[in-house]
């Protein structure tokens, strides 16, 4: 059954704040095998400009994602959470994401097709700072595969 179509442009609200430490940017940079300097060491960040370590540009996603759960967990959408593949992630940053970030991400329902019978449905998560200012914008595309038939 394809998803509701008046679900899209539906805004949740924002998450609790989220604190990044130094650590967890050590800990994912070292996870995914990057090993730039401004990532784990603070002297390294400033002489590029920064008050602290940056994180990867995709460290982000396990913030947003974990929004994008309230998006999926809404009974009213009725997505079948079983059924669901990432397809796709994009960031477009305002600036990095930096130690000492309190972030919330604001999720918003981008849009739903329906494509062969399977539903994609592409959320937009808007990350801020402690201040209100973006951050950046990450957008996940899930896909939740038709059902099979009997």
């Amino acid at each position: 059954m394809a998803l509701d179509q008046s679900f899209v442009g539906r805004t949740y609200p924002p998450t609790p704040a989220y604190e990044v430490g130094r650590e967890k940017i050590r800990e994912f940079a070292e996870a995914v095998g990057d090993t730039h300097p401004a990532y784990v060491d603070p002297e390294a960040a400033r002489a590029l400009g920064h008050a602290d370590v940056i994180a990867p540009p995709t460290f982000v996603f396990s913030i947003t994602y974990r929004a994008a759960g309230e998006v999926v967990q809404d009974p009213q959408l009725g997505l079948d959470y079983s059924r669901v593949v990432h397809g796709d992630q994009k960031f477009s940053y305002v600036r990095p994401v930096r130690a000492g970030d309190r972030l919330t991400v604001t999720s918003t329902i981008e849009s739903i097709k329906s494509l062969a019978g399977n539903d994609v449905l592409d959320i937009r998560g808007d990350v801020h700072d402690e201040a209100g200012e973006l951050v950046v914008t990450a957008v996940t595309k899930l896909v939740a595969r038709a059902a099979e038939e009997a």
